[in-house]
């Protein structure tokens, strides 16, 4: 990882020294046990904020404190509110109305995924983007995938279905390729790059095109390509699809939201990068 930051520097100049924290739940890491508990929702939009926590009053009731605040250096404070009589199930039209101000919420985040958070009364914890439809296993990598590579050499792309269950090698725990077997991934769960995913790219003649090693947070990733044996440059991942087929953006919802042609354009497009 120190040389993925380094050339991320060289690369994105002053840009790599901050990043934007990925937007869903969140929990305090060391409260996940299973049971239910406290967690946080988190948006972040430019540098901008929003921070909700679920959590209880000493009685045990439960409530939800929220705050916007600004990011900058990779961390933000913001005033922490709570707010009562608004709309519950069943009732007609209701605004809320804030109650007080708890305290000041203050975050900074050490990666996309992780960070740390200082509630009032409280010491600062560490929090992490809480991953609950994706376990590091195959089938989590089945989808249509886009891999964006930059450095150097310039920009190349794949983009590439995963559909096929492969055998593990000796560090991953089972490889999961594409249709014309040129293409595949594995979660890697033993060695040095246990935690990672790694991916190669072959031809029809078995000779290695390019690798690709990164790690994945729901829908997006990040680590290094090298293409053909050169230098290393960034690389940047990207769920298109579900295992299903459908869409993880804005606007495609599935196979049967892409006209016939379109479906035809993007099939060929996926095999275009495939090889």
């Amino acid at each position: 990882m120190k040389k993925f930051l380094f050339l991320l520097c060289v690369l994105l100049s002053s840009a790599a020294h901050a990043f934007m924290p990925q937007a869903g739940t969140w929990v305090v890491t060391s409260e996940v046990n299973g049971l239910p508990g406290r967690g946080i929702a988190l948006d972040v939009q430019n540098n901008i904020f929003a921070f909700s926590l679920y959590a209880y009053e000493s009685n045990g009731q439960p409530t939800f404190y929220t705050g916007v605040g600004t990011l900058s250096n990779n961390s933000g404070v913001a005033d922490l509110q709570r707010f009562t009589g608004g709309r519950y199930l069943g009732s007609a039209s209701m605004s809320a109305n804030l109650d007080k101000s708890v305290g000041q919420v203050r975050l900074r985040f050490t990666s996309g995924v992780t960070g740390f958070v200082q509630l009032p009364g409280e010491a600062e914890v560490a929090i992490s983007r809480y991953g609950f439809g994706y376990a590091a296993v195959p089938s989590s990598l089945f989808g249509i995938w886009s891999f964006n590579s930059l450095g150097s050499l310039g920009l190349s792309a794949d983009v590439v279905s995963l559909s096929v269950q492969g055998s593990a090698t000796s560090n991953g725990n089972g490889l999961v390729i594409s249709s014309n077997g040129l293409f595949g991934c594995e979660h890697q769960v033993r060695g040095s790059l246990a935690g990672d995913v790694m991916c190669v790219k072959i031809n029809s003649s078995g000779q290695l095109l390019a690798v690709y090693r990164y790690i994945y947070s729901v829908n997006e990733g990040e680590g290094l390509s090298n293409i053909s044996g050169s230098v290393d440059q960034a690389l940047f991942v990207r769920r298109l699809t579900t295992a299903g087929g459908v869409g993880t953006g804005i606007f495609l919802r599935d196979q049967s939201h892409i006209s016939a042609a379109n479906e035809a354009a993007l099939a060929g497009y996926i095999e275009q990068f495939s090889h």
